[in-house]
């Protein structure tokens, strides 16, 4: 049950006690009044509002800012033609025509809005009580501030309950998301990576193609194991294995999909896919937090990278990735103990068409403001620096 609803239903039952109170005023005492008929056209208007509009304050959904412009009009109307029902009303402290039932008006607003709404609505009956008093007097002035005051609180109290509920849903959520990844976990564990290990050592028994076979399962159930534990699942575009190109475009966390358009994720956890035994991935002990479309594509581009490693460096080439979290960018690093790249041979590579590194590595940091250098020395292998700004 949401944490408004006992708020909505207490000022239901307000709205009609006052009301109540408010006729019962009138009833015990008509001789006060010079004319009653004004008493009687206004309570009468007051009393079918207040019934009729019962369902407007059932929930935040139904009270709509038009039915709250109309409830705070009928309060401060019934304020302000106190004095045509009774002349004395300007001179003498005592109950206006609507009496209490207008700080129900004023509840309204603060339960909708929270406390700069109840400002905005105490304000007003606060300028309408002031004015239906010819000399306003210091009790005139004490009720005034006290509804502005208790108003203002409310509303206050009302926003802190809403963020505590959106809190505790969200840790709800995040209970639920982590039960989902263990079970999840543990599937694997007792499914695909088992299997992978077997692979693995079957593989590297007979030896031969099977040795390679073993290998690649090693390398899977090292990657799979590191997703595991972080929770994060990749998932491919479509058409991006038949294009050549290794941009992740989704993560699903805990069988959730990850909006990249609206979150930030760990690059860390995008990063630790590539870990394996030739590739080691050095990172802060912090998360490294980018936009999600950002961290994809510096991921793509280090994917890119490690992809020119096994293609020109061979692959018994090993590869060192250093993720380096700084206060206005974000800095990585992929290095490879390859023969290197021979001067001249990446404008040559570029002059063929063949656009790897100016496309997927330099271009996606472009795309992004940041740059992508590359330094390599024929016989000491290549490094490559990935700089991602962080956005202001």
């Amino acid at each position: 049950m949401s944490v408004e609803l006992p708020l909505w239903r207490a000022l239901a039952g307000y709205r009609v006690l006052t009301m109540v109170y408010a006729i019962l005023l009138f009833a015990f005492t008509p001789q006060k009044f010079e004319r009653p008929w004004v008493a009687v056209v206004f309570l009468t208007v007051m009393s079918v509002w207040t019934l009729a509009t019962l369902p407007q304050v059932s929930n935040a959904a139904r009270c709509t800012k038009r039915f709250l412009g109309a409830d705070l009009t009928i309060a401060l109307t019934g304020i302000l033609i106190t004095p045509l029902a009774d002349v004395d009303a300007r001179h003498v402290d005592g109950p206006t025509l609507p009496s209490i039932w207008t700080a129900g008006a004023v509840l309204a607003f603060a339960i909708k809005g929270g406390w700069r709404w109840a400002g905005f609505a105490s304000s007003l009956v606060a300028v309408a009580n002031i004015l239906e008093r010819a000399e306003p007097s210091r009790d005139t002035f004490h009720n005034v501030l006290l509804v502005w005051v208790a108003s203002i609180a409310i509303g206050y109290v009302v926003e802190v309950a809403r963020a505590s509920e959106r809190t505790l849903a969200r840790a709800l959520e995040i209970e639920a998301v982590t039960r989902e990844r263990e079970r999840m976990a543990r599937d694997i564990h007792d499914g695909v990576l088992q299997v992978l290990a077997m692979v693995q050592r079957r593989g590297t028994a007979l030896g031969g193609e099977a040795a390679e076979l073993g290998r690649m399962a090693g390398e899977q159930e090292i990657a799979l194991r590191t997703l595991v534990s972080r929770g994060l699942v990749p998932v491919t575009r479509p058409g991006a294995a038949e294009a050549g190109e290794t941009t992740v475009t989704e993560y699903v966390l805990g069988g959730e999909d990850y909006d990249e358009s609206a979150h930030e994720c760990d690059v860390r956890s995008l990063l630790a896919r590539y870990a394996g035994p030739q590739v080691t991935l050095s990172e802060p002990g912090a998360p490294v937090q980018l936009p999600a479309l950002a961290a994809a594509e510096l991921t793509a581009a280090v994917g890119a990278a490690l992809d020119n490693v096994k293609r020109h460096a061979g692959a018994d080439a090993n590869a060192w990735i250093l993720v380096e979290d700084w206060t206005d960018e974000v800095i990585v690093t992929v290095r490879d103990d390859g023969p290197g790249i021979p001067d001249g041979r990446l404008a040559q590579a570029e002059g063929e068409g063949r656009l790897g590194v100016a496309q997927s590595i330099r271009g996606r940091l472009r795309d992004l403001g940041g740059t992508a250098e590359l330094v390599s020395v024929p016989g000491q292998g290549t490094e490559v620096e990935l700089k991602v700004p962080r956005q202001r």
